[in-house]
């Protein structure tokens, strides 16, 4: 039974189906630096710069452990979350911290979102505004 086996394996090799490989994942992510706002405190996931003490560069194993946990608030509380989060990374965040650092980024997301909107009706507003003008009898244009 080995051996038929074996002997279909290299049948199978001998016929040209040529040679593929699976596609690499694209979903490497790469942080960036950002400017560093409040003298007071270092965000979760952020070290000073060296170089440069208005910039944050980041840890990237940190922030991925946090995007871990925005997955586990949909289970677990936001005390359980954070002390794991501590356990995990050795840096000390509390729940309010970590709450805190959530919703910012919730705003800032949906603020972003707000402002696309408004933009494109903006664009659209102008777009209407200038078909109105250009329609308009009597209209007129300045030539050089």
């Amino acid at each position: 039974m080995l051996i038929k086996a074996m002997k279909r394996k290299t049948n199978f090799e001998k016929a040209e189906l040529g040679y593929w490989m699976l596609p690499k994942p694209n979903n490497i992510k790469s942080w960036e630096r950002v400017p560093r706002l409040t003298k007071r405190s270092v965000p979760f996931g952020y070290k000073i710069d060296t170089e440069d003490d208005s910039w944050l560069m980041p840890i990237s194993r940190e922030l991925e452990l946090l995007e871990l946990a925005k997955k586990h608030l949909k289970q677990y509380s936001y005390r359980e979350v954070s002390a794991w989060l501590t356990t995990q990374s050795g840096r000390s965040i509390t729940h309010d911290g970590l709450k805190k650092r959530i919703d910012v980024e919730r705003r800032r997301k949906s603020l972003a979102a707000i402002k696309r909107k408004l933009a494109s009706w903006l664009e659209e507003t102008i777009a209407q505004y200038e078909t109105l003008e250009k329609e308009r009898i009597g209209t007129y244009t300045y030539k050089d």
